[in-house]
């Protein structure tokens, strides 16, 4: 969205900064109904939105990572029971998809297919957002559950929570990133209370042009009429994944007790050892999420 008409200045005025920026609004918002008009390619949207009506749903956008598919809907089975875990596949191949839906199909979440995205591998974040408002139009919005949350593909529980249960006292919750005076609710990382939302023109999307990232497009019609002092946030904290590092190097992030790897931060020739050290991580909290499956397998067993 552009800014507010008074917030530029004589010099942006003279370089035709407002006019610019207005088209650029109108351009991304008409890729943006283009392409929420389109149907999932793979995938029963109205049979998952009937299963979702009146109950709390996570709602994943998977990319291109088919062993943190699996490893995050087997450790929120687990560690978030009585939720429906859904992965929205943003995947730029076929291939990986059909590994991606396997897993899916496999693990017990629900899975849709999205149409090819414009903005893939052109902007991530637009990619990412213009995932999020397909499924707020196509899929959240016609079911009406409860409540609904985003989370990221590559962010594991690594013990029991219900990211939904400070949505009895507010109507949004999540991790808060701050720009001056105003704020926003990270995408990886956000709950809402969908009565108190349904009505209003979400957006998901960026809102760049005040500079908030993916999720803060919802600035104007959302986090703009609340008042943070009074809400409860996700507590958050960087760390190294190795100690001899700089956080900017090789981050990883902690959401309370949920663990984000940060895929795309950090220096590129640690990624690897950075995936590495996340599975060791994980590694006990998947064991012990696919006891009940090796128990109830033995117990049936001759």
């Amino acid at each position: 969205m552009p800014r507010a008409m008074s917030d530029y200045s004589l010099l942006e005025w003279a370089r035709l900064r407002p006019l610019m920026q207005a088209l650029k609004t109108a351009r991304y918002r008409a890729v943006d109904k283009a392409y929420r008009s389109r149907p999932a390619v793979i995938g029963d949207v109205a049979a998952i939105a009937r299963e979702i009506a009146g109950r709390n749903v996570l709602v994943t956008v998977a990319f291109a990572d088919v062993n943190a598919a699996r490893w995050q809907i087997a450790l929120v089975r687990h560690y978030v029971p009585g939720v429906v875990h859904v992965l929205v596949d943003n995947s730029p191949t076929d291939e990986v998809a059909v590994r991606i839906c396997r897993v899916a199909e496999a693990e017990g979440a629900r899975y849709l297919r999205l149409p090819r995205n414009p903005w893939t591998g052109k902007s991530p974040s637009r990619s990412h957002g213009l995932a999020l408002n397909w499924t707020w139009h196509n899929l959240i919005r016609p079911a009406e559950p409860h409540a609904f949350g985003f989370i990221d593909d590559d962010l594991f529980p690594t013990a029991h929570d219900d990211p939904f249960a400070p949505l009895a006292e507010q109507d949004v919750y999540g991790q808060v990133r701050r720009i001056g005076e105003r704020w926003f609710l990270w995408a990886g990382f956000c709950m809402f209370r969908f009565d108190k939302v349904a009505a209003l023109p979400l957006d998901f999307g960026q809102d760049w042009f005040i500079g908030l990232d993916t999720g803060g497009g919802n600035w104007e019609p959302l986090y703009s009429r609340l008042d943070l002092a009074t809400l409860r946030e996700a507590e958050t904290r960087f760390v190294p994944f190795r100690d001899d590092l700089a956080v900017a190097d090789g981050p990883l992030q902690w959401v309370g007790t949920w663990l984000h790897e940060v895929g795309l931060m950090g220096r590129p020739e640690l990624f690897d050892e950075k995936r590495g050290t996340v599975e060791a991580l994980i590694a006990p909290h998947l064991a012990a999420a696919m006891r009940p499956f090796i128990e109830k397998e033995t117990a049936s067993s001759p």
